[in-house]
């Protein structure tokens, strides 16, 4: 249960940065419709060229660290709230099991073989 609420936070953020690139946009929006009028209001320009910057600054920060957390998982190094490590291991257990096992049975037909000769 607790991968499924880590995994809910991991969503919530990258919707949070979703709606910071949105503002983005808006304040970009803002930007260049001031700029296209005859008479710009210096103050809103640097309002909006503030904000945009804070913004970008944000949105890099928090890609940033969840860029960090796929690099995490999909290399297996241990981290919170993840069995993926856990998960592979066990995989590659079972495979190993099921080989030991096919050469196991080569063997034993092999031996029935030289007994029956």
């Amino acid at each position: 249960m607790a991968t499924y609420s880590l995994a809910n936070e991991r969503l919530r953020a990258l919707e949070d940065i979703e709606r910071e690139i949105c503002a983005i946009l808006q304040n970009a929006g803002t930007v260049i419709l001031e700029l296209s009028k005859e008479k710009t209001n210096a103050q809103l320009l640097y309002r909006q060229a503030a904000a945009f910057k804070a913004s970008v600054q944000q949105v890099e920060a928090e890609l940033s660290a969840q860029i960090r957390y796929l690099t995490q998982v999909a290399t297996g190094q241990p981290h919170e709230g993840s069995s993926y490590s856990s998960r592979k291991d066990c995989q590659m257990a079972l495979q190993r099991v099921d080989y030991a096992r096919l050469k196991l049975r080569d063997v034993a037909q092999t031996c029935e073989q030289m007994l029956e000769n």
